[in-house]
């Protein structure tokens, strides 16, 4: 199913993709995320979540 783990620039509301790839990996979990299902990522540290619950997990350890 995955294929080539894609690299992208997150912006507010969107991201870019730098390198083609299919998925990106959570940055808390390490699960991988298909970029039609990317929906939490992180402006600020260039991060990517699975979901809200790791989104949060992550504001809560600043």
């Amino acid at each position: 199913m995955f294929k080539k783990l894609a690299k992208l620039k997150y912006l507010p509301n969107t991201f870019e993709i730098i390198e083609d790839g299919d998925h990106v990996i959570c940055s808390i979990s390490k699960k991988k995320i298909p970029l039609n299902k990317l929906t939490y990522w992180n402006v600020d540290l260039q991060e990517a979540y699975f979901s809200y619950k790791e989104a949060f997990i992550k504001k809560e350890q600043k």
